[in-house]
């Protein structure tokens, strides 16, 4: 429940600041309008947390600049052509400077071919607030003055935990196919509902996403999977088709189910997965940033499956090496979408390894199989922990306590042989100087034929020694001559 009164007593205290007072005086002083505009008075009034000071004035950028100068350490106008100039305003009674950006009023013209605008600066501060993406987002504060200025119902839309676009939606998605993305992230971030005709506008200019660069379509998809519950947001892109524009392997996964062969919701299964994997995540790391690889990882673990799908006799439904399938589509939908070779390589692995576990469960496996685990797996072995335990969605609970159990017992497994012998850095116990040296060869294939050999050795049977390493290695190249 938003209680309004606090929130406007934040915002007062908010302009009371020693440097929002700094910058309300000096812009008066300059004969200027100042005016907080956006996120903060946004999440203030919502009591939420806000970092960052975003301000409009009627100023130009030089005599932004001019102003700010004087009351501030630094200053750059890498967005000077946008209107926008950054400074970091002094404060007096900390001894501080808050980083803080200005930006001209704007009145932004569109081509409908492309989402950069024709930059245009504006006279009002109630013009450049309707030309905003969603009304939450198209209020101001003017300071010093500490008037709240709400030209199309942001406050009421608050109240209502609303979601809608200050002008008429197409208009506003006509401009910037992004936003769309951005009403699924806020609506995940804030929990906030979608407006009717915000959401069939989504559906009707749904390909007009195509204008959008790769990059900015996953800088808002890693915002969305950034949020507490990011599934709400997921269902509204895919029931709106937006989904389908960019990621479409997720819409994929609702499968149709006949009346003869039975299954899984691979979809629902996916959101609830995801859901788990985010309640583990907090539970292992309640301090961390949020896990953006991971939650990837739950997302896209079963997008094998549709490609895969087989009806067999009996009413039985297989996925046979959805788990390869998959871990291939990620890694190139990953790609189209331009994320960097690390998270991509890191979320394969993952998708790829995802089932590995469920052979586990149905019998213990030697030590030689847990060490090989730890080795596929690599630095992505605790995240695989979360992931295989969030893929367990059972409702048989008897079910599900045995498969906990069994992930609880290969946990305490690798544990110990940790403890033991040093499963993060499995290695040979022989480098390769020292298999040339046993060998009397040179550098070449055979020292990497050597390598493997002993590295297989070590995943089997554990730490031999360096002697008798160096005895099967005797052995083993005789036998190979």
């Amino acid at each position: 429940m938003i209680n309004m009164a606090e929130g406007i007593a934040r915002l007062d205290a908010l302009t009371r600041s020693p440097v929002v007072s700094a910058l309300g005086r000096a812009f008066a002083a300059a004969g200027h309008d100042l005016a907080i505009v956006g996120g903060p008075v946004r999440d203030l009034l919502l009591g939420r947390t806000t970092h960052d000071l975003d301000f409009t004035t009627d100023a130009r950028p030089d005599d932004i600049l001019r102003i700010v100068t004087p009351i501030s350490t630094a200053q750059w106008d890498i967005g000077r052509e946008f209107g926008t100039i950054g400074a970091r305003i002094r404060d007096g009674e900390r001894g501080t400077a808050e980083q803080v950006e200005i930006t001209t009023y704007r009145a932004d013209s569109y081509d409908g071919t492309t989402r950069k605008p024709t930059v245009e600066f504006g006279d009002t501060l109630e013009a450049d607030l309707v030309r905003r993406d969603f009304t939450i987002n198209a209020m101001a504060l003017r300071v010093p003055g500490r008037t709240l200025v709400d030209p199309t119902g942001g406050v009421e839309d608050l109240l209502a935990r609303r979601l809608r676009t200050p002008a008429d939606p197409a208009v506003s998605f006509g401009d910037d196919p992004l936003r769309m993305l951005r009403a699924a992230r806020f609506a995940s971030q804030l929990e906030f509902e979608v407006d009717p005709a915000t959401v069939d506008a989504m559906a009707t200019l749904r390909e007009t996403l195509a204008i959008v660069s790769p990059e900015r379509i996953q800088g808002e998809l890693v915002r969305l999977l950034q949020t507490d519950d990011p599934v709400r947001g997921i269902r509204l892109l895919v029931e709106t088709g937006l989904m389908a524009q960019f990621l479409p392997e997720i819409p994929a996964l609702r499968l149709e189910v006949d009346e003869h062969h039975h299954h899984k919701d691979v979809y629902e299964h996916s959101l609830t997965v995801l859901r788990q994997a985010i309640a583990l995540e907090r539970a292992r790391t309640p301090d961390a940033a949020p896990d953006v690889t991971l939650r990837l990882a739950a997302l896209l673990h079963d997008i094998g499956k549709p490609s895969t799908r087989k009806l067999e006799h009996g009413g039985i439904v297989t996925f046979h090496h959805h788990d390869v399938r998959g871990a291939r589509m990620a890694r190139k939908r990953m790609r189209d979408l331009r994320f960097d070779s690390a998270t991509t390589d890191a979320v394969a692995l993952l998708i790829e390894l995802h089932l590995r576990f469920f052979g586990y469960a149905e019998g213990a496996w030697t030590d030689s199989a847990v060490r090989r685990y730890v080795r596929d797996a690599g630095s992505e072995l605790d995240r695989l922990h979360i992931l295989t335990r969030a893929d367990v969605t059972t409702r048989n609970r008897r079910k599900a306590a045995m498969l906990s159990s069994a992930y609880d017992d290969i946990e305490r497994r690798i544990a110990e042989l940790r403890e033991q012998e040093e499963l993060d850095a499995m290695r040979p116990e022989l480098d390769g100087n020292r298999i040339q040296e046993v060998l009397g060869i040179p550098p070449g294939r055979d020292v990497g034929a050597a390598y493997r050999f002993l590295l297989d050795l070590r995943l089997d049977e554990g730490l031999l020694g360096a002697d008798a390493a160096e005895q099967r290695l005797r052995e083993w190249w005789a036998a190979r001559a």
